[in-house]
C-alpha cells in the first residue's frame, strides 16, 4: 500500500479530513531528528503529532521499541485508546498506579511494541525485570512539564539510567519555561514551538459574569439555565468546591459530574465516559481536568474560581476550541475583584437574566455492563445484542467503550426503560452480564 493511501486510511479511521500544521511539521522533524523537543499548548492535537512518526516500528524487533512516560493514568489511557485507533497492527500496553500488576506482567506476553506509562508503575516494573530494556529505541516524554512539577524527576532519571540503548528522545511540554535535566542526555535538540498558537485566539471568546455575591453558585446556576445545554467544564481549585459546585447545582436540578484527585480510579473513568459521550452536559472539575485528557467538543469553560496563574488560565482554555473549533470561555467574578493581569485585553461582560428556565437533559444515558475485552466482548457484541434482545435501532446507541473488565454504552434515554427490561432475562455471547445505568 502506497505511503499516501495509508495516510488517507490513517485520517480517516481518526475522523480527519487533514492533518493540522503541528502534525505535518512533527513528522517531518521527528523522522529526521534524533533529539526533539515539541512545545504545544493543550488541544493542539500534539498526541497525534508524536504518535503518527511512531508507526515506523519493525515487525522485526520483538521487545518494547518504544516508551511513553507520562504524568497520569488519565492521560495513559488516552494515549492508548489513540494508538489503537490508529490501527497500526502493533500490540500496544498502559500501565499505571491503581491497575492490576499481576494483570500487567500477564500482558507483556508477548511484550508489546508500544508500552505507555506512569514513572512509578514503570520503574516498579524495572525493578521486577518485567521486561527487557535492552530493545527500546525511542523513548518520549509528554507533558514533561507535567511531570516535573508533580515530583517525578528521580523516577524518570532511574528508568532512563537503564535504558542504554535509545537512539531517539521527544520532549513534549505545554510550556517553554522548563530547565530540562541532565539525565534526558540532549545535546543537539530540534525545537517544534507550536506556542504560537494563540489559545486565545479568535476560536475562543472570553466573556465575564459579574456575581452580586462571593459565593457564586446563583450566578453560576444562573449562567449554565442561560447558556442551555452543551458540553461544559466548570473549574474550581479545590476539589471541596468542586463537590460543594456540583451538590448545589443538583439541588437546583441540573445534572452534573463531579471530577477530581480525591476520587477512585475506576469512579473518574466512567465520570469522564459520561463526559465524554454526551450522557451529562456539565463537568464540574479540578485543574485536572486542565490537560492530558482526550475530551473533545467542549464548548464552553467557566472559571467557577479563577486560577492563579497565566499558565493555568491557559491549560483550562485550551479544553475547548480545540483543533480549530469555536468555544466561550467565561470568568465568573465577584462584583469587587478584578480581572487578572495574565487575562489579555477587556473581555466582554455577559449580562445574566435569570429565566430559571432549566438546561434540557442530555439526549444519552450511559450503562454499564460487567464484562470487556478479557471476556472477548467486541463493540459489534453490543450493539447486535441491544439491537436483538433489547430491540434498539442503531442510532439509538451512541459511544461504546470497552475496557479490559467492564464495557460502558451511551444509549438514547428514551429507549433506556424498556430496554433494561427487555435484556434482564437473556444473555450476551452466551454468558449473563451485569448491566445497569452508570452512575
Amino acid at each position: 500500500m502506497s505511503e499516501d493511501k495509508q495516510d488517507i486510511e490513517l485520517l480517516q479511521r481518526l475522523g480527519f479530513e487533514d492533518w493540522n500544521t503541528l502534525q505535518k511539521k512533527a513528522l517531518r522533524v521527528i523522522q529526521k531528528e534524533k533529539e526533539v523537543l515539541l512545545l504545544s499548548p493543550t488541544g493542539s492535537g500534539k498526541t497525534i503529532a508524536f504518535l503518527r512518526p511512531l508507526q515506523a516500528l519493525t515487525k522485526k524487533t520483538p521487545g518494547i521499541q518504544t516508551l511513553i512516560i507520562v504524568p497520569s493514568r488519565e492521560l495513559a489511557i488516552q494515549i492508548e485508546q489513540v494508538w489503537k485507533q490508529m490501527n497500526t497492527g502493533y500490540k500496544v500496553n498502559c500501565f499505571y498506579g491503581g491497575h492490576d500488576v499481576h494483570s500487567e506482567l500477564r500482558s507483556l506476553q508477548p511484550p508489546p511494541a508500544l508500552l505507555i506509562g506512569t514513572p512509578g508503575r514503570l520503574l516498579d516494573h524495572l525493578n521486577r525485570n518485567s521486561f527487557d530494556p535492552s530493545t527500546i529505541r525511542t523513548v518520549v516524554f509528554d507533558e514533561f512539564d507535567k511531570s516535573l512539577s508533580l515530583g517525578f524527576e528521580d523516577e524518570m532519571q532511574r528508568i532512563m539510567e537503564r535504558l542504554e540503548k535509545v537512539q531517539r528522545k521527544i520532549l513534549v511540554s505545554a510550556t517553554e519555561s522548563i530547565d530540562i535535566p541532565d539525565f534526558v542526555g540532549l545535546s543537539d535538540v530540534a525545537v517544534i514551538d507550536n506556542n504560537e498558537r494563540d489559545i486565545s485566539n479568535n476560536q475562543l471568546e472570553l466573556k465575564i459574569v459579574r456575581s452580586a455575591l462571593k459565593d457564586k453558585a446563583d450566578t453560576l446556576f444562573d449562567l449554565l439555565c442561560q447558556i442551555g445545554g452543551s458540553s461544559t467544564i466548570i473549574f474550581c481549585n479545590h476539589r471541596e468546591a468542586a463537590e460543594r459546585a456540583g451538590t448545589l447545582l443538583k439541588e437546583k436540578g441540573i445534572e452534573n459530574a463531579v471530577f477530581h484527585g480525591g476520587m477512585e480510579q475506576m469512579e473518574r473513568e466512567q465520570t469522564l465516559i459520561r463526559f465524554r459521550n454526551g450522557s451529562v452536559f456539565f463537568l464540574v472539575a479540578t485543574d485536572l481536568a486542565a490537560r492530558g485528557l482526550d475530551i473533545p467538543e467542549v464548548r464552553q469553560i467557566i472559571h467557577y474560581h479563577m486560577p492563579s496563574t497565566r499558565a493555568e488560565f491557559t491549560h483550562r482554555n485550551g479544553r475547548t476550541a480545540r483543533m480549530e473549533a469555536e468555544g466561550t470561555a467565561y470568568l465568573i467574578l465577584h462584583e469587587e475583584e478584578p480581572i487578572p493581569d495574565f487575562v489579555d485585553g477587556v473581555p466582554e461582560t455577559l449580562v445574566i437574566k435569570g429565566t430559571g428556565k432549566l438546561p434540557p437533559h442530555p439526549e444519552w444515558n450511559t450503562v454499564f455492563i460487567s464484562g470487556g475485552k478479557k471476556d472477548k466482548i467486541r463493540k459489534l457484541d453490543i450493539v447486535g445484542f441491544f439491537g436483538q434482545a433489547g430491540r434498539l435501532d442503531k442510532s439509538d446507541i451512541g459511544m461504546i467503550d470497552i475496557r479490559d473488565y467492564v464495557s460502558f454504552a451511551a444509549i438514547r434515554r428514551s429507549k433506556l426503560k424498556e430496554l433494561l427490561q427487555r435484556i434482564a432475562p437473556e444473555k450476551m455471547k452466551g454468558k449473563k452480564y451485569r448491566i445497569a445505568i452508570a452512575r
